[in-house]
């Protein structure tokens, strides 16, 4: 936990950074370049990035910051739809209607982190060998 607070900065830029893939969902891009390749790639290059910043950073726990940078971007992405979805289709939209989208939402971006994290520790190992 000490862990996740000294690198809060860094767990709500990349939270900000994953917003892209809702983001892209919501303006229609992601249908633009074509499902499911978007999202798969977008995941891909997120994911890639949230591995460097924290081997770049030198987090010394990578698996607790990056689970927190899931659950933070679930945070994000649950409110960013709550404020756009009304806007773009007149009506609310999302995990905000159904409580159990919201545990999914949150405990599917907690894994998503997490793996990443096992990922960044691996990478970490390998770059000290």
């Amino acid at each position: 936990m000490e862990e996740a607070k000294k690198h809060k900065a860094l767990i709500v830029i990349l939270a900000v950074i994953a917003c892209i893939r809702p983001i892209m969902s919501i303006t229609g891009l992601s249908e633009q370049i074509g499902q499911p390749v978007a999202s798969l790639s977008a995941t891909a290059v997120i994911t890639l990035v949230w591995i460097a910043a924290a081997v770049f950073a030198r987090v010394r726990q990578p698996v607790v910051v990056l689970m927190f940078t899931g659950i933070a971007y679930g945070l994000l992405a649950i409110v960013l739809s709550a404020i756009l979805s009304p806007i773009l289709s007149g009506h609310l939209q999302g995990p905000l209607l159904n409580p159990l989208a919201i545990i999914s939402t949150l405990v599917t971006n907690a894994i998503w982190g997490i793996v990443s994290g096992l990922l960044a520790l691996v990478a970490m190992r390998l770059s000290r060998s």
